[in-house]
């Protein structure tokens, strides 16, 4: 691939993503976050947003890429949302962690499941055997194959999009997509 080429999804959306939206959407929107970057979290209504004004043109999918270096909670965070997954509570989960992004640590965590009602003693287990780290490593290493480099990484039907100067361009990409679709 040349410098010139855009990115691309290296790891097409599947059964076991979590996804948001019409199944058979034509346009599909790939986020990878993390649940303790600011700019992930103002993204957050921009995807609600989006998914609104396409209701049945986008499916919504959300990967994992935290950021250790820069957010020392994110790891686990995400491993807390999968163990919420597992119960069928993932985007709920997801919404609590970034409502309190600056509270993640594993006390808070455990707190947020219990709020959701999760079978707690099932959180425990998975969260003191890191049963759900695999797969968050598993989307940092996709994402970092297709060219994710901060977070927000978005891709449109597998072509990274920018999002850095707005989330009008990620609307912008899917109006396009929708229009080459037609």
């Amino acid at each position: 691939m040349s410098r010139h080429e855009p990115f691309t999804l290296t790891v097409p959306a599947g059964a076991s993503d979590h996804m948001l939206g019409a199944p058979h959407a034509p346009v599909t929107v790939v986020e990878y976050g993390d649940v303790e970057c600011p700019n992930c979290r103002q993204a957050v209504a921009g995807v609600n947003m989006l998914l609104t004004r396409y209701e049945n043109q986008v499916r919504f999918i959300y990967r994992h890429f935290p950021l250790e270096e820069v957010h020392p909670h994110a790891e686990l965070a995400a491993e807390a949302a999968e163990c919420a997954g597992g119960q069928g509570k993932f985007w709920q989960m997801l919404d609590r962690l970034f409502e309190n992004q600056s509270h993640l640590k594993p006390n808070q965590l455990r707190g947020y499941a219990e709020k959701l009602r999760l079978d707690l003693a099932r959180f425990d287990a998975e969260m003191q055997d890191h049963v759900y780290l695999q797969r968050v490593r598993e989307h940092q290493q996709s994402g970092r194959e297709s060219g994710v480099r901060s977070t927000p990484g978005f891709f449109v039907n597998g072509k990274i999009q920018d999002v850095s100067f707005g989330m009008h361009l990620l609307f912008e990409a899917v109006e396009a997509a929708l229009h080459r679709k037609s």
